[in-house]
């Protein structure tokens, strides 16, 4: 009787390791497959808005949201941030970047 119950208890425990190691790879899916419909959500977004006229002037430099500002890019004059918009959030600014006069 004994020897059973260990033998069942052994099987549970191995059952339940693979059981929390398949959710853990389905919960890191659902992660990736969240970002990639937020990709396409983004990408309907702006196309739509090419389509209605109601997009960014032409010349406007679009990038994704997330990726940083690469160093030693100038802030063009003449295009002021607008008052009131955030600066969204993983967009660093690099260190030793001082902000050019006028810009602020």
């Amino acid at each position: 009787m004994r020897e059973q119950a260990e033998g069942r208890l052994s099987e549970l425990r191995a059952e339940l390791q693979k059981g929390q190691q398949v959710l853990a790879e389905l919960e890191a899916r659902q992660a990736e497959l969240r970002q990639t419909l937020l990709r396409i959500s983004g990408a309907i977004q702006v196309l739509e808005e090419l389509l209605s006229g109601t997009a960014p002037a032409e010349g406007m430099l679009l990038r994704p949201a997330g990726d940083p500002i690469p160093a030693g890019d100038p802030i063009p004059a003449g295009d002021p941030i607008p008052a009131g918009d955030p600066i969204p959030a993983g967009d660093p600014i690099p260190a030793g970047d001082p902000i050019p006069a006028g810009a602020g």
